[in-house]
Formats: structure tokens, C-alpha cells, sequence
């Protein structure tokens, strides 16, 4: 395998990144259909979702910890085959605890199985670009908006919900296998003698870096981006809709937020290899909150699509970030344990969302606390982030610009 492999990682990365959080949240577009279908309360249904996101989070580190022990590629061929087999039991779902547990529980599990260890993998084969690289591998996320989204909702309205869900879970299974079988080891493991934890030996004490000032903050501020927005885009579509937009066009806002979140991880990736990656992170956290605070003044397509750009490219360039930070302070040997166990605080923040803006709609039939108090939330994650320590060394990289 030649050093051009790499590039074949980070295409198999984001392929499954697009799948799996593709395929998880398109429960967005499957609430309205599910509750008109079966009767079943919208909180009940996003209660899915946050078990998702609380499953997703502790699954999270524990695959990512399989997978710095194991390697990357039998942790993600396990997920492969467990989201396909969890979205074919959620169509089959005959009552509301059947699908929070089919959805709720397997496809959770399932989707946390490839976020750490593919930007484990990709941070292993790259020494130079790995910001860029990193952010591609990411963007997959971004592509999923574009492409699983407006699938489901075409497949709902041509073959309603329970089909729609099949398909798309078969549809996993052939992506997604066979991609996993083309993850591989670097030919040469990246060395870690200029990060902070090095000195340690082989494998740092993990009590001693998850106590660090390091990954509490890094934890603390990825835990309250992420619950600051999980809310309004799971909720994006269903407001949208209550706005007076029709529900394909607001399935097209989402799509919109994904767009811009893709070249949002580009964008955001570049300023923070040239400037430093705390300015760019604080900086992307205000953006994410001054937007959710103004969705509570739009109502015409037009200017949902307009803030959806802003919105989707400040919380989907914030994203890789962390996953940055995360191995410029701890290296390579325990980035899959410790990017997992941030994820798992993320998934956390994650879960609020979905469960508390559906509460909200039941109750006051409206979303405007659910983005005023995220925006709060938002700007929490901003002060938080000013704690960052500084690096142990900065290690000038090139411009996304210059990748030969």
C-alpha cells in the first residue's frame, strides 16, 4: 500500500460518516410520517433520538477504545452490519417501545461505531494535511442532508414509512460492507514524541487525561455545542413546516445546513490551520448561537435558506476541531479512547435536544423556547472553549490549498 492509500481511507471515512449519521437522523424526516402512521406522540418518537445520542455517546468510547486496540476495520464492519440489521427492526416496529428500542438503542449503537475510529484511522495515515484530511472524513456528515434525507422523503411518499425504512437499512448493508473491508493500517504508525503525553510511555494513564485541563475542556465544550444545536436541527424540518413552508422545501432546508456545513468544515479547517484552532472554534460557537437566535424572526423560505447557511457551516465547521485539538494534545496511541470518551460527552449534549424541543412543541406548540434557550446554551460552549490551555507546540501546517 503506497502512501496514496491514505486518500482511500479518507473517502471510505466519509462514505460511512454520510451513511450512518445519514441514516440516524433521518428520523427528522420520518417523525411527522410515524405519528400521523401510528397515532405515537412527537416526544415519544424524538425520544428515539436521544436514546440514540445516549447510546451513541457511550458506544462511542467504547469502540473507539476497541479500536485502538484492535484496530479500526473489525470495529466498523461490526457497525456495518448492526445499523442495516437495527433500521430493518425499526420498520418492523409494531409499538412505540419497539422502535425507541430498535431506533433508539441499535441504531445508536451501530452509528457510534465509526466516527472514532475512522478519524482515529485517517489522524494515523496523515502527518502533513491532517486537518484537511480530518475535515473530509467529517463532511461526510455534511453530505448526508443532501443525499439520505431527501431519499427518505421520497421514498416515504412514493412507499410510506415502513418501506421507506427497509430500504434504507438494505441500503446500508451494501454501502457500508464493503467499504469497511478496504479500511487498513498506516503501513507506519504516526510518532508521538512532540505531544504533551508522550513522555508517559506507550500508553499515558487515561485516569490522568481525562482528569487533564485538557480534555475536561475539550469535553465540557464539545458536550454544550452539541446540545445547543441537536434541538433545532432535528426540530428544523417540523418548524419550518408550522412556518407555512411546504414539507419538501423544508426538507430542502435541511439539505441547505448540510451543504453549508460541508464547505463550513473546509472553511473553518483552513482558518484554523492559519490562525490557531481556539480563535476559530470561539469564534464559529458565537456564529452557531446569533443564529439560533435569529430563526425565532424568519418565516419565508427564502430566509431560512439564508441562515441555514450560516448555521449549518458555523456547527459543521466547528466538528473537526475537535477531533484537531484532540490529537495535538494527546497523540496518536490514545486518540480512538480519548476522541471517543468527548464523543460520548457530545452524545450526551446531543440527547437534550431532540427530547426538550419536543416537549416544547407538545406543550406550547411552538419552538421559540427551544432556540432562545439554545442559543443560551451556545454561548456557554463559547466561554467554555476560552479555557482551552495552549498547545505543548504548534506545527505549522500547509494550506489546504497546497496538497499536492
Amino acid at each position: 500500500m503506497g502512501v496514496s492509500y491514505r486518500w482511500v481511507i479518507v473517502a471510505v471515512g466519509a462514505l460511512m460518516s454520510c451513511v450512518a449519521i445519514g441514516a440516524m437522523f433521518s428520523l427528522a424526516i420520518f417523525q411527522e410520517p410515524i405519528a400521523t402512521a401510528t397515532g405515537w406522540s412527537h416526544v415519544g418518537i424524538a425520544s428515539a433520538m436521544t436514546l440514540n445520542f445516549i447510546v451513541m455517546g457511550f458506544g462511542g468510547f467504547l469502540w473507539g477504545a476497541a479500536s485502538d486496540r484492535f484496530g479500526p476495520r473489525a470495529v466498523v464492519l461490526i457497525g456495518s452490519v448492526l445499523l442495516g440489521l437495527a433500521l430493518v427492526l425499526a420498520s418492523r416496529a409494531e409499538t412505540l417501545l419497539q422502535f425507541q428500542l430498535t431506533y433508539g438503542v441499535l441504531v445508536g449503537l451501530a452509528a457510534s461505531a465509526f466516527f472514532a475510529p475512522m478519524i482515529a484511522a485517517t489522524t494515523a495515515w496523515f502527518d502533513e494535511h491532517r486537518g484537511l484530511a480530518v475535515s473530509l472524513v467529517s463532511a461526510g456528515m455534511g453530505v448526508a442532508p443532501m443525499t439520505i434525507s431527501p431519499f427518505a422523503r421520497w421514498l416515504i411518499s412514493a412507499y410510506d414509512w415502513r418501506p421507506a425504512m427497509l430500504i434504507i437499512g438494505i441500503a446500508s448493508w451494501v454501502l457500508l460492507v464493503p467499504a469497511a473491508l478496504l479500511v487498513r493500517r498506516p503501513p507506519a504508525e504516526t510518532a508521538d514524541a512532540d505531544t504533551g503525553f508522550a513522555a508517559e510511555g506507550a500508553r499515558p494513564q487515561l485516569s490522568k487525561v481525562f482528569r487533564s485541563p485538557q480534555f475536561i475542556v475539550l469535553g465540557l465544550t464539545f458536550f454544550a455545542c452539541c446540545a445547543a444545536h441537536s434541538g433545532p436541527i432535528f426540530h428544523m424540518v417540523n418548524y419550518a413546516t408550522i412556518c407555512g413552508i411546504a414539507p419538501m422545501a423544508a426538507v430542502s432546508i435541511y439539505s441547505v445546513e448540510g451543504l453549508a456545513g460541508l464547505g463550513g468544515r473546509l472553511l473553518y479547517g483552513s482558518l484554523a490551520d492559519r490562525i490557531g484552532v481556539k480563535p476559530v472554534l470561539v469564534a464559529g460557537l458565537l456564529v452557531q448561537a446569533a443564529a439560533l437566535v435569529a430563526y425565532l424572526f424568519v418565516s419565508q423560505l427564502g430566509e431560512f435558506y439564508a441562515l441555514a447557511i450560516v448555521f449549518g457551516s458555523a456547527y459543521g465547521g466547528v466538528m473537526p476541531l475537535y477531533a484537531v485539538l484532540a490529537r495535538e494534545y494527546f497523540g496518536q496511541r490514545i486518540i480512538g479512547t480519548v476522541l471517543g470518551a468527548a464523543t460520548m460527552l457530545s452524545s450526551l449534549g446531543m440527547a437534550f435536544g431532540p427530547l426538550i424541543g419536543g416537549w416544547i412543541f407538545d406543550t406550547f406548540a411552538n419552538y421559540s423556547w427551544l432556540f432562545i434557550g439554545s442559543a443560551m446554551v451556545g454561548l456557554g460552549a463559547a466561554a467554555i472553549a476560552l479555557a482551552f490551555p495552549p498547545l505543548a507546540r504548534q506545527k505549522p501546517q500547509p494550506a489546504f490549498g497546497m496538497v499536492p
